[in-house]
């Protein structure tokens, strides 16, 4: 019989554990399937509420500690705990799966023969108001993912699924133990962004790997309240800058202080129009303000390649 296994990676949210968990253990399957649960080394007192959740009845439930903070290295000791598994699911701590999921990821895997199938993830705002501000096309900064209603697919990079609801085929890890999560786009404690998920979507779109769409796959996000202010999408915005420059921008000949003359142009470009529209007035401030972070993030991470034994750092 195949087998399957539903991940998660938790880090200080032992409060949001025993409903993840409870909503977990009551979904639908076709089969049976077991809990991995990653304590990426908590100091809140989850590793005691893993234990009690884990002598409750229901779907298996097992727990490995990862002392590496971070949350490529706690995916990839999932990967490394799940190889023995056909499939895989991965949902955050944050979030709770909707009836179905793990039914959908089950026949996407087995029955459509996807290597790699991703579904909706919906932002919840059942605990916390959502701001006026907050307009639905930032929702995506929320990892909100919604590509229709129709199965589907994937060929490029238009339509990404996230780890937030992804399920992989574990063959793809067994026959290519290279591949893993780069730590270069780790995220550790309060820093926001990261990447990693991206960067494993393009990996598996370059080896051609069979990506389906499922919109029967389908998550509700809790979002925490310190998401909901403005500035943690300037934030993210400003860390993706750095990283994009730091590993993903070629090397340019030449440059002013370490930095090519077209960053600092764009920067300076889109700093006076978010002064225009600060004056004027206009909509769409946000927006302009995360474009400027976004510019100013590539500045920073492009000088940084500068420094010794910087990833980035060109021969």
């Amino acid at each position: 019989m195949t087998s399957l296994v539903v991940a998660f990676c938790t880090h200080n949210r032992a409060h949001r554990l025993p409903g993840l968990i409870a909503a977990l253990r009551a979904q639908s399957t076709s089969q049976p399937f077991d809990i991995l649960a990653i304590d990426n080394h908590s100091t809140d007192g989850t590793a005691a509420v893993l234990r009690e959740l884990a002598a409750a009845p229901g779907a298996a439930l097992r727990i490995v500690h990862e002392a590496h903070v971070g949350i490529v290295p706690a995916r990839n000791r999932a990967i490394a705990e799940a190889l023995r598994y056909d499939a895989m699911q991965f949902i955050d701590d944050d979030e709770l799966p909707q009836p179905g999921l793990l039914e959908a990821a089950r026949h996407a895997i087995f029955e459509e023969g996807a290597d790699c199938a991703g579904g909706r993830v919906e932002v919840d705002f059942s605990q916390h108001q959502r701001p006026d501000w907050l307009s639905d096309e930032l929702l995506g900064f929320l990892a909100a993912l919604d590509h229709g209603d129709a199965p589907f697919w994937i060929t490029d990079a238009t339509t990404p699924v996230w780890t937030s609801n992804v399920a992989y085929a574990m063959r793809l890890f067994r026959d290519a133990p290279s591949l893993r999560f780069d730590p270069r786009f780790n995220r550790v404690g309060h820093d926001v962004g990261g990447g990693e998920d991206g960067a494993m979507f393009q990996t598996l779109l370059a080896r051609g790997a069979r990506i389906r769409y499922r919109p029967d796959m389908a998550v509700s996000h809790l979002v925490d309240a310190d998401r909901l202010r403005r500035r943690y999408f300037l934030r993210l915005h400003y860390r993706a800058g750095v990283r994009h420059a730091l590993y993903q921008m070629p090397a340019f000949p030449r440059t002013v202080g370490g930095v090519p003359p077209f960053l600092l142009q764009q920067w300076l470009s889109k700093t006076l129009k978010l002064i225009v529209r600060q004056m004027s007035g206009e909509r769409g401030l946000l927006r302009e303000a995360m474009n400027t972070a976004h510019a100013l993030g590539c500045i920073v991470g492009y000088a940084r390649r500068r420094l010794p034994g910087s990833p980035g750092k060109a021969d």
